[in-house]
């Protein structure tokens, strides 16, 4: 490798930003409009969740599948220069996302992970529809009461309890 291709490659790796991301901007467009309301990069919890939703006790992080090694993702692959480094950070990022997620459930947080790949074009509705239904899920398990009907009502019905015939209607 040329000292050009180095400094290359490292203004390009410099360039890429952990805040922000087209990913992350996906998930919060599609929340924002369907009333979703929440807060970025929450400094008081552990791993500083991208997207934070207090009213469902959820954190939502959206991982870019090769910084965080996502297992069986064509958009991960080992580089093949300085390949120890580079298994030994996504080694790293993978247990601290685990120990982070571990401490956000300790407290009671909900983690959601949404993975890069899971956001292209081809599934990404899916994987939005699947997250609205999963934080609607959470709400209404966090925060509806089962409705009890009282005693005194017990036997009211749409039909009488009496069998009548048709000739008495």
């Amino acid at each position: 490798m040329t000292p050009l291709e180095k400094q290359r490659r490292h203004d390009n790796m410099a360039a890429i930003h952990s805040k922000d991301t087209k990913p992350e901007l996906i998930v919060r467009k599609y929340l924002f409009a369907r009333g979703f309301r929440y807060r970025l990069n929450h400094r008081r919890l552990p791993g500083h969740p991208d997207i934070v939703m207090r009213k469902y006790r959820t954190c939502i992080f959206v991982n870019g599948c090769f910084w965080h090694g996502h297992e069986g993702c064509k958009y991960f692959t080992m580089p093949k220069t300085n390949t120890e480094f580079w298994q030994k950070k996504i080694t790293r990022n993978k247990e601290r996302d685990q120990q982070q997620k571990a401490r956000l459930a300790e407290m009671g947080w909900h983690c959601i992970t949404l993975w890069e790949c899971e956001l292209k074009p081809k599934i990404r509705l899916q994987t939005l529809t699947a997250l609205e239904y999963t934080l609607n899920g959470i709400f209404l398990k966090n925060h509806a009461k089962p409705y009890v009907l009282p005693q005194d009502h017990l036997d009211m019905a749409a039909e009488s309890l009496h069998t009548t015939d048709e000739s008495d209607r």
